[in-house]
């Protein structure tokens, strides 16, 4: 589950000039999926039994073609259609035979061991009615990465195709829940974003909130309730260590680091009233951003780090407004029915997701800064949480349908695409909540 740094020194990337222009429109409404031929991989002959090639060809390909097709964006066609046969990465396809399946793209891909036992895998994307490669990679890694190497070329494929970066070689880490609603154990653990390598990173024994991920490193800072008193940890996912970082008077909620991961973002309860403040992580100073009576949470940094979104009362109920990060100039910039909750700044700074409860229903949308653009993407008894993937392309919720007089219904993680299509459920092997989810794995 650790990134391995010695990824970086076998990682080789060759890139070919694109000289096509096939690319998917994803900034409108949603479309038909793309309609892409992945031929099984090539692999060179050797070493076909349990533990050999022709296995993590199989397997990479099918991670790969998992990964597109759960964006919603892609449809592999099957392959029993396909007529002509790959035999090496060096052959060109006959682009006849793939125009008359209807093919738009084609992924051509190898794997190989090397000598000294490592996996080598080539890939070739080629606009199937121009015939021009979009784009040609190699890669050399352990092949204990085979998996990894399947997001980063899913990646490859969308990034080259929509033109914007991918998400698939990303981690989310989530409140795990289990037990009845009277004795629940909430520990955080982590995961790929496709639900694999799945993890805990704390025992259970003390109740675990909130997780939020570093910008820029693979650190959470989260809340744990032991005893009665709530602190504030810090994570390193990598090494596994823990770092305190304060205890604080009254109720806190909903720790979030800044963009250069340098600060954190807070609110805490005194004396009745919940104000957010800003700490420093390298000195521990505190500093108070908001002083009003009304109850000020779930503050959110803007991607450049010169605004933050949070929720008030202010107002009357509980509303969405920005402020500059030295908490003045404070705006409201939601004003539809209902109260809205739990705000998160897009990492491209187009948008912010959020909770919003009106008319007993729960939803999960976005709007932009200004609170103009409005749009509602998901609904149900329970919905809440978004977090955005590192591409702003695709938000990560968790759903709760009705239950019944004598039993709660599960709690689940879901994804939908920004247009509001494409919602699928992420399985996790217990029941999961508050989401976080990663920036792009280091390479």
């Amino acid at each position: 589950m650790k990134i391995k740094n010695l990824l970086i020194g076998l990682l080789c990337i060759i890139s070919f000039p694109a000289h096509a222009e096939l690319e998917i429109d994803i900034t409108g409404a949603m479309r038909e999926p793309m309609p892409i031929a992945y031929p099984k991989m090539i692999n060179d002959g050797k070493a076909m039994g349990l533990f050999g090639v022709g296995m993590y060809a199989d397997r990479i390909r099918d991670v790969v073609m998992a990964d597109l097709d759960r964006s919603g964006l892609f449809r592999v066609i099957d392959d029993g259609s396909y007529i002509e046969d790959l035999t090496s990465i060096n052959q060109r396809p006959n682009f006849i035979d793939w125009q008359a399946i209807k093919a738009h793209a084609l992924v051509q891909s190898a794997v190989q061991e090397t000598t000294d036992g490592k996996l080598k895998v080539e890939l070739r994307l080629w606009d199937v009615m121009s015939g021009e490669q979009l784009q040609g990679q190699s890669y050399s890694t352990s092949k204990d990465n085979w998996r990894r190497i399947a997001h980063i070329i899913a990646d490859t494929i969308y990034e080259r195709l929509t033109g914007e970066k991918g998400y698939f070689d990303t981690r989310v880490v989530y409140v795990s829940e289990s037990g009845p609603a009277t004795r629940r154990v909430k520990r955080l653990a982590i995961m790929d974003q496709d639900g694999e390598n799945h993890r805990f990173l704390t025992s259970g024994t003390s109740m675990a909130l909130t997780p939020r991920f570093s910008p820029n490193m693979q650190k959470v800072t989260y809340l744990s309730f032991s005893g009665s008193a709530p602190k504030v940890y810090i994570l390193d996912i990598e090494s596994g260590k823990q770092e305190l970082v304060g205890h604080f008077p009254g109720m806190t909620f909903a720790p979030v680091f800044s963009p250069d991961s340098s600060k954190l973002l807070l609110s805490f309860a005194a004396n009745g009233n919940t104000e957010i403040y800003e700490m420093d992580l390298k000195n521990r100073t505190s500093r108070q951003l908001t002083k009003n009576p009304a109850i000020d949470t779930s503050p959110s940094y803007s991607p450049d780090g010169k605004q933050i979104v949070f929720n008030s009362d202010r107002g009357g109920n509980q509303q969405l407004y920005v402020m500059d990060a030295d908490g003045s100039n404070v705006k409201r910039i939601s004003f539809g029915n209902g109260r809205y909750a739990t705000p998160v700044w897009s990492p491209r700074g187009d948008y912010i997701a959020f909770t919003k409860m009106a008319g007993g229903q729960f939803y999960i949308g976005v709007m932009h800064p200004d609170g103009s653009g409005e749009r509602l993407l998901a609904s149900g008894y329970l919905v809440e949480g978004p977090t955005w993937s590192p591409n702003g392309r695709v938000l990560m919720f968790f759903r709760q349908d009705r239950g019944t007089a004598r039993k709660n219904a599960p709690v689940r993680l879901y994804t939908i695409d920004l247009t509001g299509y494409n919602e699928r459920m992420v399985v996790t092997p217990a029941e999961g909540s508050d989401p976080a989810w990663s920036p792009l794995l280091p390479q």
